[in-house]
C-alpha cells in the first residue's frame, strides 16, 4: 500500500516544499496538491521544485480540470516536467469545483473530462491527437506515459473512471463507500473489456493522529463540507435514489445551506457546521496511531492501493511523524 500527502499551495511556497521533503523522508511515495489558481499559488510552478528536491517522489494535482487551462497547455506542463525529471508526474482529473466556480464558471462536463484526458495523455506520449479540428503532436516529447486518475462520486463519473482511467480517486475514507464506489469502477472496467485490477484506487482524506478527538473533528470538519459540494450536485441530478447515490453519502447534506469558497479546505470553515461528528469520523481518519493502522488495514483489504492524507490541520508534522513511525511500517 502506498501513501501520499495532499497539500494546498498556500504561500510561502517554501513551506509546501518543506512539507513535501518531510513526507518524502518519512516514506511517502506521492505528493499531490490542490489546483485552484485564484485561491492558492500555481501548483505546476511548485511541482518543478518538488520533483527536483525529492528524486523518488511522484507528484501531481489532486485534482486539475479541463476548464481553467487549454488541454494542450496541461499536456505541455506534464511533458516538460517529465523531460526535466523523468516520468514522475501523475494527473488527478475532475470536472472542476473551486477552480471554476470561484471565477464564475460551471464545472465542465464528464464528456469534456474524458476527451481532455485522451488529448493530454496522447500528447505526453508523443502521439498525434485530433484537437479543435487539427492534428497535433509534440515534436519534442519522448513518449512518456502519464497516469490519469479520475475523481468522482456519482455513477456516470465512476463509470468513466472505470472505462478510461489508470486510477480512481475517492475523496473520503468511509470503508462502506469505498467498497460501493470501487465495485462500480471495477465493474465498469470489466464491461469495457479492461482488467479491473489495472484501475488502481486512491483514498484521499484528512488524517490526524492524536488523542483529543473533539479537537481533531473541529480541525477537519471542513472536509465534510467540501465533499458535500459534490454530493449536492449528485442529489440535484439523481434525486434520492439510493441505488445511484448511497444514503450513507447523501443523508447528511439535508441541513446544508450553501458553501463559502473563501474558506475552502480550511479548518473552521463556517459553512460546514452542518457536518455531524459521525460523518467526520467516517470520512476522515482520526484518533491514536493504532486506530489509523486498523482503518488502513481495512482499506487495504478492500483493494485500496494508496491512502493520501489531506494535511490541512494544525498537527501536520506530528501526523506525518506518526505515519512514518507507526502506520506506514505496519502496512508494508
Amino acid at each position: 500500500m502506498d501513501f501520499g500527502v495532499v497539500l494546498q499551495t498556500n504561500p510561502p511556497a517554501s513551506r509546501v516544499l518543506e512539507l513535501t521533503r518531510y513526507a518524502a523522508e518519512g516514506g511517502f511515495s506521492h505528493a499531490w496538491t490542490f489546483d485552484s489558481h485564484v485561491l492558492w499559488e500555481e501548483p505546476f510552478v511548485i511541482f518543478s521544485r518538488m520533483l527536483a528536491e525529492n528524486p523518488d517522489l511522484i507528484v501531481g494535482p489532486m485534482v486539475t480540470n479541463p476548464g481553467t487551462r487549454d488541454w494542450t497547455v496541461i499536456a505541455s506542463l506534464f511533458a516538460t516536467l517529465d523531460e526535466m525529471y523523468g516520468p514522475r508526474t501523475i494527473c488527478g482529473m475532475g470536472r472542476g469545483d473551486s477552480a471554476l466556480r470561484y471565477i464564475g464558471e460551471k464545472p465542465t462536463t464528464l464528456q469534456a473530462m474524458a476527451e481532455s484526458m485522451r488529448v493530454i495523455r496522447g500528447l505526453v506520449a508523443g502521439r498525434e491527437v485530433e484537437y479543435n479540428g487539427k492534428t497535433l503532436k509534440f515534436p519534442w516529447a519522448e513518449g512518456w506515459h502519464l497516469p490519469m486518475w479520475g475523481a468522482g462520486y456519482g455513477p456516470k463519473a465512476l463509470t468513466l473512471v472505470g472505462e478510461e482511467c489508470d486510477g480512481f480517486i475517492l475523496q473520503l475514507a468511509d470503508p462502506y463507500l469505498v467498497e460501493w464506489t470501487a465495485k462500480f469502477v471495477k465493474d465498469a472496467a470489466r464491461k469495457a473489456g479492461r482488467d479491473p485490477d489495472d484501475v488502481k484506487i486512491c483514498v484521499a482524506a484528512p488524517a490526524y493522529v492524536g488523542d483529543d478527538l473533539k479537537h481533531q473533528r473541529d480541525q477537519v470538519r471542513w472536509f465534510g463540507g467540501m465533499v458535500g459540494n459534490h454530493v449536492a450536485d449528485l442529489v440535484a441530478r439523481y434525486g434520492s435514489d439510493s441505488s445511484l447515490v448511497p444514503s450513507a453519502l447523501s443523508d447528511y447534506i439535508v441541513a446544508r445551506q450553501g458553501y463559502d469558497y473563501d474558506h475552502h479546505g480550511k479548518a473552521g470553515n463556517p459553512s460546514t457546521d452542518f457536518v455531524p461528528d459521525g460523518v467526520v469520523d467516517r470520512f476522515c481518519v482520526l484518533g491514536p496511531a493504532e486506530d489509523h493502522v486498523v482503518r488502513m488495514e481495512e482499506l487495504r483489504e478492500l483493494g485500496v492501493d494508496q491512502f493520501a492524507i489531506y494535511l490541512m490541520h494544525d498537527a501536520k508534522e506530528a501526523t506525518l511523524d506518526a505515519y512514518a513511525r507507526s502506520v506506514i511500517p505496519a502496512l508494508r
